[in-house]
């Protein structure tokens, strides 16, 4: 009996023995968990991160507010800015344009020809009497050659018989460009500033006749950037601005208008 109680006092023993470290072991697979719960952390903080990055883009925060018309004060601001860093306060203040050289500017609920309409209801007799080569009575200013084959389309109603011209680089060079203003009578021209400000360069556009100069100024692109938005058409917009169109508005012989 006393044998027997020794071998069961042994066996206790080792079983014991066996089974004391499964504890100590059941402790250190908890511990790895422990780490692995510090990486969500991380994750939540780079997603603030990249949601607070994804706010500065114009399309985050364009897309969430509600569309604004252009105003002759947009204009006038941009032209400010633009200017300033190579200009004197002075150079500034002639920049100015003059209220009266502008037009009603769209307010969201025209269509491009119930908007030419508006600014320009005597356009059939202005038309009849321009005869004039090498220039245009309107100019219409937009960001792409896709974007102003869409408003010379969309134009039908307002131009009727009046001769319309491309003026975009896309598949037309300038010296074609050229001979014709130089053979027909074109009444309005739709381009882009870029190809129009070449075109003055080459003397095959003349800007005295021209009586309406109108922006694009409110239609989006898919990244939803108004024509201004983009630093390249802008520099460009401006460029062309200085060839010729501020004095002509303070002739007030041009007006201008925000589409």
């Amino acid at each position: 009996m006393e044998a027997s109680d020794g071998e069961g006092r042994g066996d206790t023993e080792m079983m014991q023995q066996e089974t004391a470290p499964v504890p100590a072991l059941s402790k250190k697979t908890k511990q790895p968990k422990e780490c692995f719960l510090i990486k969500p952390k991380e994750t939540s903080e780079d997603a603030t991160k990249t949601r607070k990055r994804r706010k500065k883009k114009i399309t985050d925060v364009l897309a969430k507010s509600e569309p604004k018309p252009g105003t002759p004060e947009d204009l006038q601001k941009l032209m400010k800015d633009y200017f300033s860093s190579n200009r004197s306060v002075i150079e500034l203040e002639e920049l100015n344009l003059p209220d009266s050289c502008f037009l009603k500017a769209n307010d969201l609920t025209h269509s491009l020809s119930s908007y030419l309409k508006e600014i320009c209801p005597k356009w059939v007799k202005l038309r009849k009497n321009h005869s004039e080569k090498k220039s245009v009575l309107m100019l219409i200013i937009c960001g792409s050659a896709v974007r102003a084959l869409e408003l010379i389309r969309s134009m039908t109603a307002f131009r009727g018989d009046s001769k319309v011209m491309k003026l975009f680089a896309k598949h037309i060079k300038v010296q074609e460009q050229v001979k014709l203003l130089e053979k027909r009578v074109v009444h309005l021209g739709v381009g882009t500033p870029g190809r129009i400000k070449e075109l003055i360069k080459q003397g095959g556009l003349n800007l005295n006749p021209l009586k309406f100069l109108v922006f694009d100024w409110n239609w989006r692109d898919q990244k939803l950037r108004r024509m201004m938005d983009i630093p390249e058409i802008r520099k460009e917009v401006f460029e062309l601005l200085e060839m010729g169109v501020f004095s002509l508005c303070k002739s007030e012989s041009l007006k201008l208008g925000l589409f």
